[in-house]
């Protein structure tokens, strides 16, 4: 009994540690995370880490994120969350990245300019493909037959 009253403390110290919920700020949902092996997208169902120059994301502000094969998919699941996660709301949307096309880096999709109608295909076929400047996308639509330059608010 003795030796039980002495390990009570540090059980008590551990539960505590353990019970402290995980406070997620906005800064931690301006950072762009990577998918895991298992994350699907939730459009199409295609798992998303083979294609590591396609992936765009949405993080929520209830520190959920949501990984996509390409933005096309992004797209469809931001102007449908009542489709896709009726539990969400677009007010509730704390932040979406892209992968920029000519280097891979995760940019804001909402700074991003998207290429509509190249020869160039994402993992499903025709794909709005993302770059980080506006002179980067004129110098992939000359360079890929694009049709149309786009930003964010333009995707329908």
């Amino acid at each position: 009994m003795v030796h039980a009253m002495l390990w009570l403390p540090a059980l008590v110290s551990l539960f505590a540690i353990f019970a402290i919920p995980v406070v997620i700020t906005n800064n931690d949902l301006q950072v762009p995370l990577h998918p895991g092996e298992s994350d699907r997208c939730p459009v199409c169902g295609m798992l998303v880490a083979p294609y590591p120059e396609w992936i765009g994301q949405v993080r929520h502000d209830d520190g959920t994120t949501v990984f996509f094969d390409g933005c096309k998919d992004l797209f469809t699941y931001l102007l449908s969350l009542d489709r896709y996660a009726p539990d969400k709301r677009r007010s509730n949307v704390a932040a979406i990245f892209v992968t920029n096309y000519y280097d891979g880096e995760v940019i804001s999709a909402r700074t991003a300019y998207y290429v509509v109608g190249s020869n160039v295909m994402g993992p499903m076929g025709p794909e709005l493909v993302p770059h980080r400047s506006c002179e980067a996308a004129h110098d992939f639509t000359q360079d890929h037959d694009g049709r149309r330059i786009l930003r964010f608010d333009e995707i329908t």
